[in-house]
């Protein structure tokens, strides 16, 4: 079942018109959530979709408050039969009507899914996790590019990349040779007590989980935390790297190149992590 502009129906039964500015234009985003008794860290997402909507200047709905879309999501887990369950929900809002790059209405539509997850918590992935730079296109460093929209083609190359060579993952790069994020989420670095990850002005996604995790790092007087650019050149030269993401929490990197890694304090922080998660 899935939720279409507030009607619960069969994927079967669902139409997107042939108009959709998301198909043609790429005008449109996604939040992906994470749900088991409530949606975890919803007001930090409610806050970056609704942020999200008004850099692309689309028209937010009277009724989108947080409840009402709390309410839309929480009625598609019932429908599934997941209340209760770990799920993964993906929401797309996508811009209405026809036009050409010009919009002829900026009143949004909007999809919701939702799919059962094999967890309820975090769980530290110690399986080997080994990455490469995919350098054959470059994230561009700014606010858009900060936003989960559908404009995702450098991702999309970058997990056949990936695919095709044997990798778990790739890093990204923007026009500056700067290391940005993983195809999937935030990259972070560790070399001895210092903790860095890439700053928003980079190009990086504008990610919950990395956020939470800066909140968590920033309480902790051990270490020196740092929103800093990262060259290729300081990956071989850390002692850990690690990837936050909504649905995973964080994935430790096992390998880039010839080099190995620690996954002793994404253990540590994934076990923070959780505790936040379901004190929030």
């Amino acid at each position: 079942m899935i939720n279409l502009d507030g009607r619960i129906l069969n994927e079967s039964e669902a139409k997107l018109s042939v108009e959709n500015r998301g198909y043609h234009y790429g005008d449109a985003l996604f939040e992906t959530m994470r749900a088991i008794n409530g949606i975890v860290f919803w007001e930090d997402h409610y806050f970056r979709l609704m942020a999200s909507m008004r850099i692309l200047k689309m028209e937010i709905p009277m009724e989108f408050s947080p409840e009402f879309l709390e309410k839309e999501i929480t009625n598609l887990i019932q429908a599934n039969g997941l209340t209760g369950k770990p799920t993964k929900i993906k929401l797309n809002i996508h811009r209405k009507g026809a036009g050409l790059y010009k919009p002829e209405s900026r009143e949004i539509g909007y999809l919701i899914r939702a799919w059962e997850l094999d967890s309820s918590f975090y769980i530290l992935n110690g399986e080997n996790y080994n990455v490469e730079l995919f350098k054959d296109h470059f994230v561009n460093s700014g606010l858009l590019s900060t936003l989960k929209t559908n404009n995702k083609i450098i991702h999309v190359l970058g997990s056949i990349y990936a695919e095709e060579n044997g990798y778990s993952n790739c890093l990204l790069l923007n026009e500056t040779k700067s290391v940005t994020e993983a195809l999937n989420g935030n990259l972070f670095l560790v070399q001895g007590n210092t903790i860095k990850t890439p700053p928003l002005s980079d190009g990086c996604l504008n990610g919950i989980i990395r956020k939470k995790v800066l909140e968590i790092l920033r309480k902790l007087p051990e270490y020196l935390v740092k929103e800093a650019a990262i060259s290729p050149f300081e990956l071989q030269k850390a002692d850990e790297l690690f990837v936050t993401n909504t649905i995973s929490g964080i994935q430790p990197i096992s390998s880039y190149r010839k080099k190995n890694f620690e996954n002793k304090i994404a253990r540590d922080l994934l076990g923070k992590l959780n505790a936040v998660a379901r004190l929030g």
